[in-house]
């Protein structure tokens, strides 16, 4: 299943954020799709915050990046951030970063998150553990 909800999100590149030869260092881009990730829950109209004060968190249990070109300190990026498919149990998210003066396709990549029992970090089945917060993400 698939509801075909897609979010953007703009981030400046920060000094702390590149390596040695003046890029952003790989790992950052992780941290963008967290941020993006954010964003597009919140286009549920749910935030983390939420979803973990009701009981349920969403860790990632795979994830990968094709970086395709280099961004650089004092770039402004645009995450598209896309869900992909959606589970009771897990769903898959992808991103795509672009630099956002000349729309230059950074890097792809994808997570795939779990629901879970906050209190017991198990797998939950998000349609029978709350339900309310399941139709929020089929919107």
């Amino acid at each position: 299943m698939s509801n075909n909800k897609t979010s953007y999100t703009d981030i400046r590149v920060r000094y702390a954020e590149t390596d040695a030869m003046g890029v952003v260092h790989h790992a950052n881009y992780y941290v963008y799709f967290e941020r993006a990730r954010e964003d597009l829950i919140e286009s549920f109209g749910i935030s983390y915050f939420d979803m973990e004060n009701d009981g349920v968190m969403t860790p990632v249990v795979e994830t990968q990046c094709k970086y395709i070109s280099p961004a650089r300190y004092g770039d402004t990026i645009t995450v598209k951030t896309s869900m992909d498919k959606l589970t009771p149990v897990k769903f898959e998210i992808s991103y795509e970063v672009y630099r956002k003066s000349d729309n230059t396709l950074l890097a792809k990549g994808k997570t795939l998150m779990a629901f879970t029992d906050k209190n017991i970090f198990s797998p939950v089945s998000l349609k029978k553990f709350r339900p309310a917060m399941w139709e929020k993400f089929n919107i």
